[in-house]
């Protein structure tokens, strides 16, 4: 399945929150319209409509910028084509899905002779990130957004993703994302983030650590050694747990950078005794 397409089912998922994303309205009153308009060629998998109100909302999202037609004069025709089919107003956005200095992605009007047609582009490199992280409906496209650390973003994502309660909208919202983060990421750093497993286990830490919880902060610290650095023994293991609470969390920050044990026996003894 093509990224522009994953865009388009979550849009047809979640219009209300694309609407008030994209136009920054409100609407109870939302309606999916198939995509198809009469006369070819202009017909694209990526498009779709959505009518809030008395308006039109034409969504094209694009992973490429070449297309035939061009896509300025597309927007033109299909502008005509809703707007006397629906006799509404009609907003349009393409949304640019990667990273690219074409013009095409930073234009946003057809122009010839004495036709001026206007429309929005939006590059999600340039899209602030907190909106997305914020709302599930978005959340897979928070990893193309503005960033100076896209693993950090993914990383974000990934706890995100993992706080979403029901288990199949989790899956899915995962599933989407993992497609949508190759446009940035090597596949195999989007599975280790994105793992069922390694998700979880980022959220249960980050919520024993802002509660203090001692005996369950060395459970996740030991989890992620082991994962890390293979089975820790048990003279390792009893020097971790004689570390105080403010040790355990110097060492859930450290041990990010531990290559192998010797590194965890190094940092055991500078911050406790044998």
């Amino acid at each position: 399945m093509s990224f522009d397409n994953i865009c388009k089912i979550l849009a047809e998922k979640y219009p209300a929150d694309f609407v008030r994303w994209l136009i920054g309205e409100e609407s109870t009153d939302i309606t999916v319209l198939k995509t198809e308009l009469s006369l070819e060629p202009i017909r694209a998998d990526s498009v779709i409509f959505i009518q809030a109100g008395n308006r039109i909302l034409h969504i094209e999202f694009q992973t490429l910028t070449k297309s035939n037609p061009v896509i300025p004069f597309r927007m033109l025709d299909y502008y005509v084509r809703l707007k006397r089919l629906y006799r509404s107003s009609v907003t349009q956005s393409v949304i640019f899905l990667q990273e690219t200095d074409d013009e095409i992605a930073f234009a946003e009007e057809y122009r010839e002779e004495s036709t001026v047609h206007r429309y929005r582009a939006v590059r999600m490199w340039e899209q602030d990130s907190s909106l997305f992280l914020d709302n599930s409906a978005l959340l897979p496209l928070a990893s193309l957004c503005r960033t100076d650390s896209p693993q950090e973003l993914l990383s974000q994502v990934a706890q995100e993703i993992a706080t979403i309660a029901d288990r199949e909208t989790r899956q899915n919202t995962a599933a989407y994302t993992e497609i949508l983060a190759g446009l940035r990421f090597e596949k195999g750093l989007i599975r280790q983030l994105l793992s069922e497993d390694i998700m979880q286990e980022s959220v249960i830490y980050q919520d024993i650590l802002q509660k203090g919880n001692k005996q369950g902060e060395e459970r996740v610290i030991i989890r992620l050694l082991n994962r890390r650095l293979g089975e820790i023994d048990l003279v390792l293991l009893e020097r971790i747990k004689s570390l105080s609470i403010d040790r355990l969390d110097l060492l859930a920050e450290a041990l990010l950078d531990f290559s192998n044990v010797s590194d965890l026996v190094t940092w055991l003894d500078r911050n406790v005794s044998s």
